[in-house]
């Protein structure tokens, strides 16, 4: 299935998925990000991925800027869109346009700690489990379907920064595997509210 990777950052989990693509049947055709100085730019040229980086701060609005990438995406005629660390909110003619065949992997237990800092706020919250899921993007943010979680415990020596280091090594593991349930055709969204697995509610 060809599929689109829009980033942020690093990149981390995009190495995943790149070192995975043929396992789980996935065509990386375009890595795209809102940040020409991305370094997950370079992990994806190193291996001959195309990659577009649009600045951000050059357009108007946060719809000018998704209208942009939208154009990059229609390129391709991705089968999916994967999230991987991209760090904007998408406006909801670009979840419409797209709307089932976009994933994303957030830093915590949904629906517990959408947003950012997740991990200092599960410390500060008391926790004893965290983790990563991975859900469908829906005009709520972080609030679409959840499709499958990783835990790992929070110990008395854990701060933000080791508790990080925990949920990236799941996510690595976890990102892959539900996107490889993806391109086999057996994860769909079916409404705002509710994902299947082999025709199975989750």
């Amino acid at each position: 299935m060809n599929g689109v990777v829009l980033i942020s950052g690093n990149g981390s989990n995009l190495q995943s998925i790149i070192d995975n693509a043929k396992s789980i049947d996935l065509k990386i055709c375009c890595v795209i990000s809102n940040r020409t100085d991305a370094f997950g730019l370079k992990r994806a040229t190193k291996v001959g991925i195309p990659c577009v980086a649009l600045d951000e701060t050059l357009f108007d609005s946060k719809l000018d800027f998704d209208q942009e990438i939208m154009k990059v995406i229609d390129n391709y005629q991705p089968g999916v869109i994967i999230l991987a660390g991209y760090m904007r909110i998408l406006s909801a003619d670009f979840i419409s346009k797209y709307f089932g065949k976009i994933l994303n992997i957030h830093p915590s237990l949904l629906p517990k700690f959408p947003g950012l800092n997740t991990h200092q706020r599960a410390i500060e919250a008391s926790e004893k489990k965290h983790g990563a899921s991975v859900h469908f993007i829906t005009e709520e943010l972080d609030g679409g379907p959840v499709i499958a979680q990783e835990f790992v415990n929070i110990d008395s020596t854990d701060n933000a920064q080791t508790l990080a280091k925990k949920v990236l090594d799941k996510e690595l593991v976890l990102y892959p595997k539900t996107i490889h349930w993806y391109t086999q055709g057996r994860l769909k969204l079916i409404d705002q509210n509710t994902a299947t697995l082999d025709n199975r509610t989750l």
